[in-house]
């Protein structure tokens, strides 16, 4: 039986220093993450940490100078000696190669089963730190350190972790958790206006899979966000963040309720993967997703078509694709069967069930061939 979503603000704690704490409770693994701005130069952050002789930092080309000495002066006094790996910037690195120079450079400083990784930076760092420190001696420490939006309240929470291969999204990798998210707030100041669009997509996403009310205060809100106003930014990332510990809390290892976190992927993931990954970012390939995810939820008869018009206009006013690029139908299906939601063979969707209830539906290949082909503009790439 699913335990009842708690209201907003219900599972966090605040601090005096404005900071709220969202609990991920997994028994013995459970851990916190910190949302609130000031967060990296509070030496209260990192009190609690497992300590070790070796700390490593994972970052990347983008990050590093921003961020990167802050967090070493942060680390300094807790570790004898802080390391940093300093990867190329984009989805296109999430491979082999980079997890190879992660694993190498632990091995080159000796680091033992003690060694904790920070991951600074955003979804692809914190995906390939994690699984690195998974694989590392069969399992080291990590501590996630979001710097993106869609960081922050989606891929840093959850204990996913992967790199991509030529052939899917995602598909190589393991369950790990962190110990520890800090979400900075402060650190959205310095995101590209494209990445601060792409990380709404996954907090719109939480709307209509699990909290109606929370669709209705993204709407409201929206120009707030795109400001980058602070206290709006800090109720979106809280709220998403209860939303996925409640799921992560019952669901850990996605058997179930956890696939509804995938409204939108399922196209989105086609989407990076056929155009190259890179092309577009993940969020983008996310809210174009969900356009067809709403689509096809429509077209099976379980929301009117009103829901459509509405996830489209929400996701434009986002600054979101909407239409989705032009590839053969074959093509679109043979990357969505390499989908790990996928059973014999058959293609599973995340749909709306009713507005703030998601489930997992077949569909048949003419069905979801008219869904594409009515979003995707004519002559479009």
């Amino acid at each position: 039986m699913t335990a009842p979503l708690p209201d907003s603000t219900s599972s966090a704690a605040a601090s005096a220093a404005g900071a709220t704490t969202v609990a991920i409770d997994l028994g013995d693994r459970r851990y916190d993450i910190q949302i609130g701005p000031g967060l990296f130069d509070d030496a209260s952050t990192w009190s609690g940490l497992p300590r070790a002789a070796v700390a490593l930092i994972v970052t990347n080309d983008t990050v590093a100078p921003l961020y990167l000495e802050r967090l070493k002066r942060q680390l300094a006094p807790h570790y004898k000696q802080v390391e940093s790996v300093i990867l190329p910037d984009g989805e296109q690195h999430k491979n082999w190669a980079s997890l190879d120079r992660v694993i190498d450079h632990l091995l080159a400083v000796a680091a033992d089963r003690k060694t904790v990784l920070y991951a600074l930076g955003g979804g692809v760092i914190g995906d390939l730190t994690g699984f690195a420190a998974a694989i590392y001696m069969r399992g080291v420490p990590f501590v996630q350190v979001p710097t993106t939006l869609l960081a922050q309240v989606d891929s840093s929470v959850g204990g996913k972790t992967a790199i991509n291969h030529p052939r899917g999204k995602n598909m190589v990798g393991a369950f790990y958790q962190p110990v520890r998210v800090v979400a900075d707030l402060d650190t959205l100041d310095t995101l590209p206006d494209r990445e601060l669009s792409a990380g709404l997509a996954e907090i719109i996403k939480y709307g209509p899979i699990a909290d109606a009310n929370f669709l209705d205060w993204i709407e409201r809100h929206l120009d707030a966000l795109l400001a980058r106003d602070k206290s709006a930014l800090a109720h979106a990332v809280r709220r998403s963040c209860e939303i996925k510990a409640w799921v992560v809390g019952q669901d850990e290892r996605e058997s179930g309720l956890r696939a509804i976190l995938n409204f939108g992927h399922t196209f989105g993931h086609a989407i990076e993967t056929g155009l190259g990954y890179g092309e577009w970012l993940h969020g983008e390939g996310v809210g174009c997703g969900m356009v067809l995810a709403s689509e096809l939820s429509a077209r099976l008869g379980l929301m009117p078509p009103a829901f459509v018009d509405r996830m489209t206009r929400l996701l434009e006013r986002a600054r979101l694709p909407v239409k989705a690029p032009r590839m053969p139908i074959e093509r679109w299906l043979e990357l969505m069967r390499v989908d790990k939601k996928n059973e014999g063979g058959e293609i599973r969707f995340v749909v709306i069930e009713s507005l703030g209830k998601a489930g997992l539906r077949g569909a048949p290949d003419a069905l979801v061939a008219e869904v594409i082909e009515a979003h995707t503009e004519p002559g479009q790439r």
